[in-house]
């Protein structure tokens, strides 16, 4: 029976008060909050350390850089001599400019895609794949796209309560990406003029979640990829679509003693201090938790805001903080712009390494017929679901 458009309707008028007053509550903290940021952001750059600095244990977040910017926005365009006075009136110049900025540059990001274990299929099996696009945007340089595939066997996958299948799955895959990252750092031979995207944040703060087993794949496989780009001085970016990251909220709500909140993130907060091609000061990431784990890494993360669509919440950019430290920071962020630009709000690199990587219904439609054929040829006992069975039949 289908839902009652009159009851559900009814049943909001009956609960309007407490909704409006949600919404007052959250207006009310918001308000304070960006009153307390402003506040922040004004204060020399030497008082803003003293008071986080009077602070025990972690604060969120730390300021690495003093910009004398009105609420802490670094406008696009900013210059030594200040911002310019125009922006793009077309869509020519924004072309003619990421042309500048990213010729011979090239960018690098990786992406994985898998088929795991389900009921369908008898024996224990998951199919990973990862795929990578490389552009070195160049009129003589072609870019490249490839893709990776393994196998988890019923031993990789057994019993493990701590761990759930879908998890291990969701590791590998991980470990996959990231280890590729990681050999084209290492192989890199102009790192100077190159960009290598991670699709996610280099705190990788969900696996608290998890059991300790999993945070260490995960923390070791982070360290891994920090290491490397250290070492090789090859710019990494980790690039957050939609971020909920509190870090900036956090620190207001310690300097000021603010009611702590997980309603109001940062990009909520600055989202309206921003226009286009925006970004926020950088700061240190102070979150404490798997961060612990970090070991000489642990205070190495930078990040700041950016930007990225006319309308919406800006991304957020986590990067080692060796590129900050470099003095190549607005070179860095030009790059994630100009690939920002060319995919229309979401950085080509990393669309085209999904595209490239991600599995379709008639993945899974080959994948399931090749093991069949396989496990026939071998002797090995498979089933399939009737329902399978059918699909194929169909397809």
């Amino acid at each position: 029976m289908p839902v009652s458009s009159s009851q559900i309707k009814a049943l909001l008028d009956q609960k309007r008060d407490a909704f409006s007053a949600f919404s007052r509550a959250k207006f009310e903290l918001m308000h304070a909050y960006n009153r307390a940021w402003i506040e922040f952001t004004a204060l020399p750059h030497t008082r803003q350390l003293a008071q986080l600095d009077s602070l025990s244990g972690p604060v969120g977040a730390r300021p690495l850089e003093a910009i004398a910017a009105e609420k802490g926005i670094l406008p696009f365009f900013f210059t030594e001599s200040g911002p310019m006075s125009d922006r793009w009136t077309n869509r020519e110049q924004s072309a003619q400019w990421v042309q500048t900025v990213l010729e011979d540059i090239t960018t690098f990001a990786v992406d994985g895609s898998q088929i795991s274990p389900g009921k369908d299929i008898s024996i224990p099996i998951a199919l990973l794949q990862i795929g990578w696009f490389e552009n070195p945007h160049s009129a003589t340089r072609p870019y490249k796209k490839d893709v990776r595939v393994d196998l988890m066997t019923p031993a990789e996958l057994g019993p493990n309560p701590a761990q759930p299948v879908e998890r291990r799955v969701n590791i590998r895959r991980f470990q996959m990406e990231v280890a590729r990252l990681v050999e084209y750092i290492n192989a890199c031979q102009d790192p100077e003029r190159t960009l290598v995207f991670f699709d996610g944040a280099l705190v990788v703060t969900f696996a608290e979640a998890f059991d300790q087993e999993s945070q260490t794949a995960y923390v070791q496989s982070i360290l891994s990829l920090l290491e490397a780009s250290d070492r090789r001085r090859v710019p990494l970016v980790g690039y957050v679509d939609t971020s909920y990251a509190r870090d900036l909220t956090t620190m207001l709500h310690h300097v000021y003693g603010l009611e702590a909140t997980e309603g109001i993130h940062d990009a909520q907060l600055l989202a309206r201090l921003m226009e286009w091609g925006d970004r926020s000061a950088v700061f240190q990431c102070d979150r404490g938790g798997v961060l612990d784990q970090y070991n000489d890494y642990g205070n190495q993360i930078a990040f700041t805001y950016l930007k990225t669509t006319r309308d919406g919440h800006p991304v957020r950019l986590e990067m080692p903080r060796w590129m900050w430290e470099s003095g190549h920071i607005t070179q860095y962020l030009n790059w994630v712009r100009g690939e920002v630009i060319i995919g229309g709000g979401y950085p080509y690199s990393i669309e085209t390494a999904d595209q490239t990587a991600v599995l379709q219904g008639q993945d899974k439609h080959i994948f399931l017929r090749v093991l069949q054929d396989w496990a026939d040829r071998e002797a090995i006992n498979l089933r399939l679901s009737r329902k399978m069975v059918s699909k194929q039949r169909r397809r």
